[in-house]
């Protein structure tokens, strides 16, 4: 493996395994991953990779967990593919790069956007074109040409509480900050209204959830990914076609021509002890026996196999998987629209201060699919996204809602017919609260042959969304490696501290638990 940056930031981080002072087992080890999103395909293609025989169970008939797609047919008759939604790919995503390389050496399935905005209700407008990628000098630059940030409203920053930007590293910056709301912190700082919601807030929505109810911690480790931390800058790639067939039929074909069986459409019961095995695996299809067992489903997904499996784990452990939180619904409308929107709309827009609206994509701008049918009935593909909805959300008010935030920032969108719809509301996300860090799950489990992947698990790297369910696969590959006496895979982030020396010293001690979400 080249030991070369897998960026342009030369100061990633190149984490090696521990050597295995196991010795290679006489015969095949057997692994079932449960589940088939980024984690699982990460875990299934880094164990086959080293001679392990894989099976890959997937309840949906999609691979992608949350990056899925299937087909629909509109009411025009044209056949298309929905998702869940537009999802970023930065470039500081090397783990999860690195596993799409392995079906796409060039990355040439993607594309990548020339900026993205964010703008507020009020008419700020900020983006990210133009900007150094190298910190500090990003946040210079982006402070000094953006018209939410005044520098007479800067003499009101509370330099201390925004030191702790400068200088994250994991999982230090959760011993000092996970007790806090990400509301909390963002007020402690005393920026521009404004300026708080394009620069922060945007941030802790990323995470589906409002910020009186995310970790500090988990923002500033998300600000440190993506700003502060790292030298990729700000921009990213998207897919320049649907998911499965950009992304997961390609990536399904290598791990097939590694010997790994796939089954889609195989949910998994229940998860005993075998006979001859370690490892017991009910599906509808009947028992498999297997050696480990990788855990990566979503959240509802594992308290449910969990629950119906008595004997994984031990008491603490299941107890810890039972109370894992999810974040709030969320939901998706894609919209395929009679008539063109501007043709100076970008192909992403963040959005603030609006009721429910948090993005606006504009899909023929990148997606290839999209880009055909708008072409050939001179239309328009447009998504909305709306995080942190109440627990009791409708999707058809929700919609209502954001149409009619969408007529208000897109105003030519109100002349437009709605020729079909598409709507998904889900809450499957995870959920990270103040306090929880130390409760959160990790790979390993009591059982040495039981491991976990997914966003939701503990990861002590700067890596967050996609990225972390990526790293999680490969960190749980590994643990089962190591336990085989087989060499496991090297890991990569972007550097775990600030890039101002300076910061670190002048950081003011932990302090002591206080005001959270929780104890409002």
């Amino acid at each position: 493996m080249s030991l070369r940056p897998p960026g342009r930031d030369p100061r990633a981080r190149r984490l090696v395994p521990p050597p295995s002072t196991g010795t290679p087992p006489e015969r095949r080890p057997r692994a079932a991953v449960v589940g088939g999103g980024i984690a699982g395909l990460s875990a299934a293609t880094a164990l086959a990779e080293r001679g392990v025989d894989v099976t890959v169970l997937e309840r949906d008939a999609h691979l992608g967990g949350r990056l899925s797609g299937w087909e629909t047919v509109l009411s025009d008759g044209s056949t298309v593919t929905m998702s869940r939604g537009f999802h970023a790919f930065f470039r500081q995503y090397y783990n999860l790069r690195a596993l799409l390389r392995r079906a796409d050496p060039g990355l040439d399935g993607f594309v990548p956007l020339a900026d993205y905005p964010l703008a507020h209700a009020e008419g700020a407008v900020d983006g990210f074109a133009g900007l150094p990628a190298t910190p500090p000098w990003n946040a210079f630059a982006f402070v000094a040409r953006s018209p939410s940030f005044r520098w007479r409203d800067l003499a009101g920053v509370n330099l201390a509480a925004a030191l702790a930007l400068l200088d994250v590293r994991v999982p230090d910056v959760y011993r000092r900050l996970d007790h806090v709301d990400a509301l909390d912190f963002l007020d402690r700082l005393h920026f521009p209204e404004t300026a708080r919601h394009l620069a922060l807030e945007v941030f802790s929505r990323s995470f589906f959830a409002d910020p009186r109810a995310l970790s500090a911690a988990e923002l500033l480790t998300m600000f440190h990914l993506y700003f502060l931390g790292s030298g990729e800058g700000l921009l990213f790639d998207v897919p320049r076609a649907p998911f499965p067939r950009a992304l997961w039929q390609p990536l399904a074909g290598h791990l097939r021509s590694l010997g790994v069986r796939i089954h889609t459409g195989t949910p998994v019961d229940r998860v005993g002890e075998g006979r001859g095995l370690r490892h017991a695996v009910h599906t509808p299809d009947g028992v498999a026996e297997y050696d480990a067992v990788v855990l990566a489903t979503d959240l509802p997904g594992l308290r449910a196999l969990v629950a119906a499996s008595p004997g994984l784990g031990d008491a603490a452990w299941r107890r810890r998987v039972a109370q894992r939180p999810s974040a709030p619904p969320f939901l998706v409308c894609r919209l395929w629209l009679d008539r063109p929107v501007r043709v100076d709309r970008p192909a992403f827009l963040g959005t603030s201060g609006h009721p429910t609206l948090d993005n606006i994509s504009v899909l023929e701008r990148y997606e290839d699919e999209a880009a055909s049918w708008a072409a050939r009935t001179g239309g328009s593909v447009v998504e909305l996204h709306a995080y942190a909805l109440p627990v009791d959300a409708e999707a058809g008010a929700e919609r209502d809602r954001l149409l009619a935030q969408l007529h208000r920032v897109y105003p030519e969108t109100a002349a437009a017919r709605v020729v079909d719809e598409r709507c998904e509301l889900r809450a499957d996300c995870p959920l990270f609260p103040p306090g929880d860090f130390t409760e959160r799950l990790t790979v390993p489990t009591p059982d040495p042959f039981l491991v976990v992947a997914g966003d939701h698990v503990r990861v002590d790297l700067p890596v967050a969304l996609m990225e972390r369910a990526a790293t999680s696969g490969l960190l749980a590959a590994n643990t089962l490696l190591l336990r085989w006496g087989l060499p496991g895979h090297a890991v990569w982030s972007v550097p775990n501290r600030g890039r101002l020396p300076l910061a670190r010293h002048l950081l003011p001690a932990p302090r002591r638990p206080g005001r959270s979400a929780a104890g409002r």
